[in-house]
């Protein structure tokens, strides 16, 4: 026999083994970091870490393995099948691969389509699968409601044994093909690298076993931010993983809002889900519009104690949950590590720091800007001054101060006022009136993307953001701050203390969802937000990541600093939801302030009349009752 074939034979036969006589591991929450690589289909950029020179693009990190070897592997085998006598075609082998190439690209595969492509008669195939499908490795999920038509999905073991076979046949054709720009990555691999690598890694998503029935698919309201854009993108395979069709509507911050009320005085809800910015909670309790999560559900299911602290607390009212965090995303300080590094300076910790650097690196014969900010009329510069407030020390309602900063969990009472018109808010108007000297020109109208956009351009040196709008410069290798940005919590005043105010959103569901929908609806919310779910939206582009398990999983932390920095930020009580305090009327007081400040800014009103007219006007709305 040809010795192509024999080291075929011997290479199929160690696969075989291999595969069919894995013991089934332990999958209790304890075993949910085995090594596993996720697979990712419609990749926005491949992430790789600072400094190194990116690979070819594709699934991203070492979630490209698995997708790289199982197509070298198909292509192998049809070469070796049609160039090789005599030849012993090996029908696991196809079905795992044709199975496995399809779950990624989210094609549904049954029996008829993975016996086709077993390359032996009909009969041989059928054992064959029949084989497959004992020892754990292939899975049924049924596609009708008698159960006589179903399709087929690798199970979390076939995944994870090819998996860690690809990693393996991958360092072995670095090592005979002599890629030494991989190499660099492999280093460790003799030295207990291969170990710790997959220690904390997260499983890829499992197909549910009963897909969801939901008449016309599960329907989605979500912002029209990158995040929830990655999600979209994804939708085959989601659609795969809940086994049936994802309809979403995207719409602005505002318009979101809007869309969630006018929804929740219909009949019955158009949507399953429904994406809550954190600081609506109150107002939607208050109006009706969300359903307790403890009234339809078993909490415990999402695994509470994994999510951000501040996020989980976030989703609160009167200590009932109503939704589930699916980003947790704080607004922080951008900064070219570069520039500063050229000028000799320290990071921006304080506001004073803030101005000197600005002041520094402000050039604009050069087109370069020293800072950009949410300074938009409305909404956006609402946001900036809650948070700025927050910055130099205290909320824009009187919270009791605890420690780590002031409790926003009671806020259901009616004795509620506003700080607006304080000795510290009128620091933060200040501060804000001085960062106009060193802002692009365009600034009064600069809102969420708008002020990302310049710094991603090279224009300006830092840029408050929030983590979900990174992509605009981690993810684009031209821009001049890729590679190049450092991220520290909010600068804060002389009263202040370091602080990450937390955005974001959590999924709820409509208290007017027909019942029939509800139990289903929960069980996308479960996967919608699982660590699985969540690793797969970091993977794809996203830079928000709720969960714990994420932020410290080593394929998530390889693709951004930001994920590190976040964490470490949330285990020094940085994060913090009290700075946007989920009151019924907040959403009206964001606007007042955001029309006062933006007078202010303008010249038409100075500091201390626009912190006056503010407070008036926030002690009018909160004597408004919310229903």
């Amino acid at each position: 026999m040809d010795f192509f074939a024999v080291l075929n034979l011997l290479q199929i036969e160690h696969l075989r083994s291999e595969a069919m006589h894995k013991t089934i591991p332990d999958t209790s929450k304890a075993k949910r970091t085995r090594t596993v690589n996720m697979v990712a289909q419609n990749i926005i950029h491949n992430g790789y870490r600072a400094g190194a020179k990116p690979r070819e693009a594709g699934p991203a990190g070492m979630a490209a393995t698995l997708d790289r070897v199982v197509r070298f592997l198909e292509e192998l085998m049809s070469e070796i099948d049609s160039g090789v006598e005599p030849r012993a075609t090996n029908p696991y082998l196809n079905m795992s691969l044709h199975l496995l190439r399809s779950h990624v690209e989210g094609r549904i595969v049954t029996a008829s389509s993975l016996v086709d492509t077993s390359g032996v008669p009909y009969a041989t195939a059928m054992r064959k699968l029949a084989e497959l499908e004992k020892s754990g490795l292939i899975e049924q999920r049924p596609r009708t409601k008698s159960g006589k038509s179903f399709s087929l999905h690798p199970s979390a073991d076939l995944i994870a044994n090819w998996s860690q076979l690809a990693d393996r046949i991958h360092r072995l054709g670095v090592g005979a093909f002599g890629n030494k720009e991989e190499e660099s990555d492999n280093d460790d691999y003799y030295f207990g690298g291969s170990y710790q690598h997959g220690q904390a890694t997260i499983e890829p998503p499992k197909a549910l076993s009963t897909p969801l029935k939901l008449q016309g698919g599960v329907r989605i309201l979500v912002h029209g931010d990158p995040t929830f854009m990655v999600m979209d993108n994804l939708k085959r395979q989601f659609e795969q993983h809940v086994g049936t069709q994802i309809h979403q509507r995207a719409f602005s911050i505002d318009r979101l809002r809007e869309e969630a009320l006018r929804n929740a005085k219909r009949a019955n809800s158009r949507y399953d889900l429904i994406a809550v910015d954190l600081p609506w909670i109150g107002e939607f309790v208050k109006r009706g519009v969300l359903r307790p999560l403890d009234s339809i559900m078993d909490t415990e299911r999402l695994d509470p104690s994994d999510f951000h602290t501040a996020g989980w607390q976030a989703a609160h009212w009167n200590g009932t949950p109503y939704g589930v965090p699916s980003q947790t995303t704080p607004e922080l300080m951008f900064y070219r590590k570069d520039w500063f590094a050229e000028a000799g300076l320290t990071p921006p910790a304080s506001a004073d720091a803030v101005l000197k650097a600005a002041k520094e690196l402000h050039n604009p014969r050069s087109g370069r800007y020293g800072v950009a900010w949410n300074a938009a009329r409305g909404t956006a510069l609402g946001h900036t001054f809650m948070t700025t407030c927050a910055a130099f020390g205290q909320p824009i309602i009187d919270l009791p101060e605890i420690a780590g900063g002031f409790d926003a969990t009671g806020l259901d009472r009616s004795d509620i006022r506003p700080t607006i018109d304080t000795p510290r808010g009128l620091e933060a108007a200040e501060y804000l009136m001085a960062l106009l000297e060193f802002s692009p020109p365009d600034i009064l109208s600069m809102s969420w993307y708008e002020r990302v956009r310049p710094y991603a351009a090279g224009k300006v040196a830092m840029a408050y953001g929030y983590t979900l709008l990174a992509p605009y410069f981690e993810l684009d290798q031209s821009s001049p701050a890729f590679g190049n940005t450092g991220y520290v919590p909010q600068p804060h005043g002389p009263h202040g203390v370091p602080i990450a105010p937390v955005g974001g959103y959590v999924f709820g569901i409509p208290t007017n969802l027909p019942e029939d929908r509800v139990p289903d609806a929960v069980e996308a919310l479960i996967a919608f937000t699982s660590p699985e779910s969540q690793k797969l939206f970091v993977q794809n582009g996203s830079r928000t990541a709720p969960r714990y398990s994420v932020g410290a999983d080593p394929e998530v932390r390889r693709l951004s600093p930001i994920f590190e920095a976040v964490d470490a930020m949330s285990w020094r009580d940085e994060l913090q939801f009290w700075p946007r305090p989920p009151i019924p009327q907040i959403s009206e007081i964001i606007q007042i302030c955001g029309q006062e400040f933006h007078d202010m800014l303008r010249g038409v009103t100075c500091p201390q009349d626009a912190l006056a007219r503010a407070q008036s006007r926030a002690e009018d709305a909160l004597r408004q009752p919310v229903t």
